[in-house]
């Protein structure tokens, strides 16, 4: 296979890949937020919610692009990952319907009423981080049957709410101050374990689901070759476990200076998480099933598509780096 039909699947495996990584980054800090927001007072819930109130609906764009972009550039393998994912996906958009009208309706409702919408949304919150870890569980299984791989599923679920939690936190360090970012501090080092466990579980299922990624893994050269990216995990997460104590330190003496360091730990183990997952499963789309250019569409519909992407993709960096440039700073207190 050469040409067009060769390298059009490649650029958009890549696409739908960065698409998913972002999203993971970005969704990833507010359900993290709203998993922990059970454990604020009335006031630190205001200040929590505001510090992701600017952000948090159009992290959500990144996952409608990456199932976007499944869909018209991989068919075959949109209709076998969306079909057994099918109870999973349809939780987890309840779950994220529940998080948006509560988080419109929290501040608006009388005070009785505000607990009750504080709750909905962590709940909201919480069964969409859960199913978003099963979906995942499923994936590096092959969606293979048995009660064995629903339950890695479910663990990779429980995995991901640590994981989750401990971008949330970071994210709260860095955006908050006073108890509020002395709460988070501890709330980080709550979820560290958490989020080593998470990411140990996806390494190590992740041969394990397939002899061709296990040969991938450790065949020699190659082995020497990837060792960077769990040292470097290894080494980011250590880095977390002897900084947070002493930003506590720090922070109890009124001095933050550092508050963005354990934001970019985090976001680099999560980087270095997914190009290895990214490297194990590359070119399988459905694990064992098929590759990218078994599930494409055909070159001239991928043309076409691309184009769309190239107008699209730039657009939506463009509007998400304004956000955030706007936005850049401590969040302030909640008003309407």
């Amino acid at each position: 296979m050469t040409g067009a039909a060769y390298w059009l699947p490649v650029v958009f495996a890549g696409l739908m890949a960065l698409s998913m990584l972002i999203y993971v980054i970005l969704a990833g800090y507010d359900l993290g937020v709203g998993l922990l927001l059970p454990l604020g007072t009335d006031e630190q819930k205001d200040m929590m919610i505001n510090s992701i109130g600017p952000f948090w609906d159009a992290n959500q764009t990144w996952l409608v692009l990456g199932v976007g972009l499944l869909l018209v550039a991989f068919p075959l393998a949109h209709g076998i990952i969306l079909g057994d994912l099918y109870l999973p996906v349809a939780i987890m958009l309840l779950g994220l319907i529940v998080r948006g009208v509560s988080f419109e309706f929290r501040v608006k409702v009388r005070e009785p009423h505000k607990p009750w919408w504080n709750t909905a949304f962590a709940a909201g919150t919480l069964l969409a981080t859960v199913t978003q870890g099963v979906m995942l569980g499923r994936y590096l299984t092959g969606f293979a049957p048995g009660w064995l791989n629903w339950g890695f599923a479910f663990l990779v679920g429980i995995g991901l709410i640590f994981a989750y939690a401990l971008l949330g936190a970071c994210w709260l360090l860095m955006k908050t101050s006073g108890t509020l970012q002395a709460k988070a501090i501890l709330w980080a080092r709550h979820s560290l374990t958490g989020a080593v466990f998470a990411v140990g579980m996806v390494s190590i299922a992740t041969p394990l689901a397939s002899h061709q990624i296990a040969e991938k893994w450790f065949a020699l050269p190659e082995f020497i070759l990837l060792l960077p990216l769990p040292v470097g995990c290894l080494l980011l997460f250590t880095a977390l476990w002897l900084l947070l104590p002493r930003l506590a330190t720090r922070q109890a003496a009124g001095d933050d200076s550092w508050c963005w360091l354990p934001f970019a730990c985090a976001i680099g183990v999560v980087l270095l998480a997914f190009w290895g997952l990214a490297y194990s499963v590359f070119p399988q789309l459905v694990i064992g099933q098929l590759d990218i250019w078994q599930a494409a569409s055909s070159p001239e519909a991928l043309w076409v598509i691309l184009w769309g992407a190239i107008v699209v993709l730039p657009v939506i960096l463009f509007y998400t780096a304004f956000v955030y440039r706007v936005f850049y700073g401590k969040a302030s207190h909640l008003t309407y």
